[in-house]
């Protein structure tokens, strides 16, 4: 059974919120079907965007790298992605540290 994108959303902001990670919902996709991209704001200029991928060597979906630079660079990135994609829901995770927790058991 697949999670919804809005029950995803909820238990990844519960996740920071715990760690005190700031998370902010940028762009409200689709509430059941609607991909997510987690752009990691490192509050010096610079940001990274993951999106989630399908791996075809382990069949497992993953967290990979869209983008990754200056923070205007990267907000680009979003803004083509959500002009073909309206269900895309994008989140901003800020972090000095560059903690995001998608390499954590559970957010694949």
């Amino acid at each position: 059974m697949r999670l919804t994108a809005s029950f995803w959303v909820a238990a990844y902001r519960k996740r920071l919120e715990i760690q005190g990670i700031p998370c902010f919902v940028v762009r409200h996709g689709d509430d059941t079907g609607g991909a997510v991209l987690v752009k990691l704001n490192t509050l010096d200029g610079q940001a990274i965007v993951y999106q989630r991928s399908f791996d075809l060597t382990s069949g497992d979906r993953v967290w990979v790298v869209l983008m990754q630079g200056d923070e205007p660079e990267c907000d680009a990135a979003i803004r083509r992605q959500a002009g073909f994609d309206p269900d895309l829901w994008v989140l901003e995770v800020e972090d000095r540290q560059g903690r995001h927790l998608l390499d954590e058991e559970g957010l694949g």
